[in-house]
């Protein structure tokens, strides 16, 4: 079973780029008496966090504060990198952000709905 999600990093000359990408999930037992259940390997992280946007809000360029994942969970997103390429994520959608360094990203909550997402530190 795979996990896809998309990255968005910043390259050597200071551009941002997003890239489609996967986690291999293993079947494994996982939970005592249940059966077993599919699960990617773990990396560590610092923090979680809900955050909450409102309709219509959006960013000026920036580069993210930390690694961190984004996981939407209401609402829809537009971000787009450096390197000019828009893409949107909604409810269910994963973003890995790694552009902490050169021009960043833009962002924007894009339908007329307040967006609710997961921020995790990595």
């Amino acid at each position: 079973m795979i996990a896809n999600l998309v990255r968005l990093y910043a390259s050597a000359d200071g551009e941002s780029h997003f890239e489609d990408t996967s986690a291999e999930l293993n079947l494994v037992d996982l939970i005592p008496s249940a059966p077993p259940l599919y699960i990617s390997e773990s990396s560590p992280a610092s923090e979680f966090s809900f955050f909450g946007a409102p309709a219509g809000w959006q960013s000026d360029w920036h580069p993210s504060n930390n690694r961190n994942l984004f996981f939407v969970i209401s609402g829809e997103w537009e971000v787009t990198a450096s390197d000019g390429e828009t893409r949107k994520f909604s409810a269910g959608d994963a973003l890995l952000v790694e552009d902490t360094t050169g021009k960043g990203h833009q962002s924007k909550v894009t339908i007329s709905q307040d967006s609710v997402s997961i921020l995790i530190r990595l």
